[in-house]
């Protein structure tokens, strides 16, 4: 089953600062390169410009951002960070982001994707190397890069009917969400 990940917007900046500060703060150490304060968090995602760089997430079905990539675009080449809450790792949300935000940097005509990040950081070293990235780790950090293929009808219709989906699958937890409130109403009314 694939994961729907969904190109966010301007009024996800709420859930995205929310999903930053509930990284432990070892994770914030690996996602960052280093510890940050939550003013610093704070400070990071108020400077996201959804107009020129690309912002995408995977909702759970509380309508938290499980998942989270940043790709910054420079020039003709773009980098890339991603993070994951811990509660929902190991379900393939690392690489579904990766995949997502090569495809949305392939089709604005990048050419090539970097992502850097701590020597320890195993999970994104793992999704670098399961995407084909040449790695290269040298103290106590590591770099990767790939070359991206040029944009083509078919990787344009895949990221078009990707974020229809997924936005398709926030609607529907949405929906899921507001009917198990009107439950609970009615229950604590029943009582």
């Amino acid at each position: 089953m694939s994961v729907p990940v969904q190109r966010l917007a301007e009024s996800a900046r709420p859930h995205l600062l929310q999903h930053f500060l509930n990284l432990a703060p070892d994770d914030v150490r690996l996602r960052f390169g280093s510890h940050l304060a939550p003013e610093a968090i704070s400070y990071y995602v108020a400077g996201f410009d959804f107009a020129s760089d690309a912002v995408v997430g995977v909702y759970d079905h509380e309508l938290a951002l499980s998942g989270v990539a940043h790709v910054a675009f420079n020039g003709n080449s773009a980098e890339l960070g991603v993070s994951v809450l811990p509660g929902h790792r190991g379900q393939g949300i690392g690489s579904a982001l990766f995949m997502r935000a090569a495809e949305h940097a392939r089709n604005r005509f990048i050419t090539r994707i970097y992502m850097h990040c701590l020597a320890d950081n195993a999970a994104m070293i793992h999704i670098a190397r399961k995407a084909g990235m040449a790695i290269c780790v040298e103290q106590g950090e590591a770099d990767a890069f790939i070359d991206v293929p040029h944009a083509d009808a078919m990787s344009l219709a895949g990221e078009f009917f990707g974020q229809r989906l997924a936005l398709l699958d926030y609607t529907l937890k949405q929906h899921t969400a507001a009917l198990k409130r009107i439950t609970v109403s009615l229950g604590a009314k029943a009582e």
